[in-house]
């Protein structure tokens, strides 16, 4: 079940692209964008990191930290940080157990195929550790400037 605004943000533990745990509760005090992604190296996974690497110094600016999520091992994503360039944090649920406390684990349809992954979902933690927005409809090219205009309206 998929948490809603207002609530706390599920807990978080799980290793980055080093092997280097990092868990929500560390973040307490900033803004966070947990974004749910299906596969490192696909298109439209790409396109989304590449658009909130090209305006990550932004988010630093509100005080705002990024964890990329999926089911990716800890080396697929070291491998796709170092490619692309990521300067923000991407975290390997390989147990699957983060996507699914989330509610971004599930069926999905593509091209005509039903099958169960990672939904592309983000949510926009406060610095009290409260949902502040969700995402279900996430565009990747376009997802890091409405997800910066939001931090912006949210910090007045």
């Amino acid at each position: 079940m998929r948490p809603e605004a207002g609530q706390p943000a599920p807990a978080i533990e799980l290793p980055d692209g080093d092997g280097r745990v990092h868990r929500l509760a560390d973040y307490r005090g900033s803004w966070v964008l947990v974004y749910f992604y299906p596969k490192d190296n696909t298109s439209g996974c790409t396109k989304e990191a590449c658009a909130i690497r090209d305006v990550y110094p932004r988010f630093g600016k509100l005080d705002a930290v990024v964890l990329g999520v999926s089911v990716d091992p800890v080396k697929s994503h070291r491998s796709f940080a170092d490619r692309h360039e990521l300067p923000f944090t991407l975290l390997s649920d390989e147990k699957k157990e983060v996507v699914k406390r989330w509610g971004a684990w599930g069926k999905k349809k593509f091209m005509g195929r039903e099958y169960i992954g990672t939904s592309r979902i983000s949510f926009l933690v406060d610095p009290a550790g409260t949902i502040a927005k969700i995402y279900e409809k996430v565009k990747p090219a376009s997802h890091a400037e409405e997800v910066l205009a939001d931090l912006e309206a949210l910090r007045e």
